[in-house]
């Protein structure tokens, strides 16, 4: 069949074109341009979706011999990823964009763009896989290699976005898919993995896109670091610099405690650092609560959850609220949940869906 890859550079989706190439698919590379490197051309980006990585992407297309496309979408994800994203962190709360860019960019304006082109189905080099369950509903399972499992970031795509996905690499590990790379010949074998958000400067983080985007000058956000009983222990150059559970860049002495940051408040500016204890609890609400299966529970579920990408699974018990809200109540206390990351929920390997945290 005809089938629309993501490329986007690195070893993962360069392995996942070679698979579907070798096993005799109709292969189109399409990469996507997120946003403008010429614009800040003295800054260092990290992730993917660079100049140098989409020659990498066209470089690999080339020893594919499969035809490659650069789609310009910098104005979407702008809308999409970065806008929220800038929002997240004026508004306190700790955004997730990789999310954001599964559910809008890649599975979504990708997806269209990949039919309009003809192709039957679009492939990723996620780390996932897709079974059909007895009713045809399409299941959303974790890969094979769990420490590259990335079902986390796909937990808000539908029923109709996995009927056309193809995750070639759900069954391998990451030595597996160096080594198939390596087989192709594909100049991305040995191709340093990275961490970062792909739009967030590598030597000035995140809190520059924030200034640039917002229009705020640095100092701007300035406000007083206090404690949990009120009084001020310091000041900071910005609140949207700091994050629940954050201990780096504290600078305040005289704790004899480790502290964590434990409150971050966009209308005073005030940032509130205490001991982690203050950072445990045992239950959230999550909005905007999406379901891959499509239908809802309509009263409590027995689920393993997780509040960060890098967590580990915890025993949950989701309860919906109405309005697409859900309390997830935990089996243990979890220490730094942060407003705005997502909580996802899992049937041992089964992805189930999850929804946004905002308390």
């Amino acid at each position: 069949m005809k089938i629309a890859v993501a490329m986007s550079g690195g070893v993962d989706s360069s392995a996942a074109a070679y698979i579907l190439k070798s096993a005799g698919h109709d292969v189109v590379g399409l990469s996507m341009q997120m946003y403008d490197n010429l614009r800040n051309s003295a800054t260092e980006y990290g992730g993917c979706c660079t100049i140098d990585d989409l020659a990498d992407a066209r470089r690999v297309a080339w020893k594919l011999d499969i035809p490659h496309f650069i789609l310009n979408l910098e104005e979407n994800f702008h809308e999409k990823v970065i806008t929220p994203f800038v929002q997240g962190y004026l508004s306190g709360t700790t955004p997730s964009p990789c999310v954001l860019c599964n559910t809008h960019v890649k599975f979504d304006l990708f997806h269209r763009k990949a039919q309009a082109i003809g192709a039957e189905k679009i492939a990723t080099g996620h780390y996932a896989r897709l079974t059909h369950a007895s009713d045809g509903r399409i299941e959303l399972r974790k890969a094979n290699d769990l420490a590259k499992d990335q079902t986390y970031f796909l937990f808000e795509l539908s029923q109709e976005q996995l009927g056309d996905a193809i995750f070639p690499l759900g069954e391998l590990t990451k030595p597996e898919v160096r080594a198939i790379a390596a087989e192709g010949g594909l100049s991305v074998a040995k191709k340093k993995e990275s961490y970062e958000i792909c739009f967030v400067p590598q030597k000035d983080g995140y809190g520059a896109i924030v200034e640039r985007e917002a229009g705020i000058t640095p100092g701007e956000g300035a406000g007083e670091i206090v404690d949990v009983e009120g009084n001020v222990v310091g000041h900071h150059d910005g609140y949207y610099h700091f994050t629940i559970g954050q201990r780096r860049g504290l600078q305040v002495g005289g704790t004899p405690d480790r502290t964590y940051v434990v409150d971050v408040n966009p209308f005073t500016k005030r940032v509130t650092i205490g001991p982690g204890s203050v950072l445990e609890r045992s239950e959230l609400v999550a909005e905007r609560v999406h379901w891959i299966s499509g239908e809802p529970p309509t009263s409590s579920v027995e689920v393993q959850a997780r509040v960060r990408s890098r967590s580990a699974d915890v025993a949950a018990t989701v309860t919906p609220i109405g309005d697409g809200r859900a309390r997830v109540s935990f089996a243990q206390t979890l220490r730094a949940i942060a407003p705005g990351q997502a909580v996802v929920f899992y049937d041992n390997d089964l992805c189930l869906g999850g929804g946004w945290i905002t308390r």
